[in-house]
């Protein structure tokens, strides 16, 4: 009997949902600021580093919200027999898998694409050393923004922006690197503040040292390339061994066995 109430409240369910009754999209829109509020600070950066400049993160989470929601119905309705509190934590620890699932899936492919990211920012910087030489720090990030690799460009303009609206701090630089946490960005947008704040008689004196910091950047990226390349080559080469060893070892077995039965 519980099987055929719970086929029917999903039945129920959809031809409500279907005929509009049940508006999941116009609750979360409703109730956005309450939503909003268990949003986590790094999911526009993630959401960015995986699909790019034109994914929008909130329509994203929105759609985490809404899944959620709608798995916790079904599981509602799944428990509806002899519902009590441990039904309702359930239902609550159910939906809250759900939503989390997708922000540790993205996090996971950030985790195993840093290298590919961190790489980004040095060249990133080394066009920017360039234009630096010709432009003061502001004008020469303006003009670095064609040429940024796209993840960058939101955090720029936000930057660029701060600067020009009369902000000389270093807090749109601190922005950028709390956007981005990257390897070293910290560190490297600091440097970048200070040059924008060197007088133009020091200015070739900073910007070596900001060369130089880049050139060691650089040189970290290349490092962690080639030592991902030969970890993936070395658990390659150990696949390889490891099923040529059960391999033999099965032959083996059977020869053996062969031999007994004679």
């Amino acid at each position: 009997m519980q099987i055929e109430i719970i086929v029917l409240a999903f039945i129920i369910f959809g031809i409500m949902a279907n005929n509009g009754q049940i508006n999941i999209n116009q609750l979360i829109i409703d109730n956005q600021m309450l939503f909003m509020r268990m949003k986590e600070s790094d999911w526009d950066f993630y959401v960015r580093a995986k699909y790019g400049h034109n994914a929008n993160a909130d329509i994203l989470f929105n759609k985490r919200i809404k899944n959620a929601l709608i798995v916790m119905i079904l599981v509602f309705f799944m428990l509806l027999n002899g519902f009590n509190s441990v039904k309702l934590l359930l239902v609550f620890v159910v939906g809250f898998f759900v939503f989390k699932m997708p922000y540790n899936d993205i996090k996971k492919y950030y985790a195993r694409h840093i290298h590919e990211i961190d790489a980004m920012l040095p060249y990133y910087l080394k066009n920017l050393e360039i234009l630096i030489q010709h432009y003061t720090v502001p004008v020469a990030i303006g003009k670095s923004m064609a040429e940024a690799p796209e993840i960058f460009r939101d955090g720029l303009k936000e930057m660029i922006e701060s600067i020009n609206s009369g902000d000389d701090t270093i807090e749109p630089y601190m922005e950028f690197a709390r956007k981005y946490p990257v390897r070293d960005s910290m560190r490297m947008m600091r440097l970048l503040y200070r040059l924008s704040l060197g007088r133009q008689e020091r200015k070739q004196e900073q910007i070596l040292t900001f060369s130089r910091t880049i050139s060691n950047l650089q040189q970290k990226a290349r490092e962690t390339r080639y030592k991902n390349r030969l970890e993936k080559m070395e658990g390659k080469t150990m696949s390889m061994l490891i099923t040529t060893g059960l391999g033999l070892m099965i032959l083996l077995i059977f020869a053996v066995l062969k031999l007994m039965n004679l």
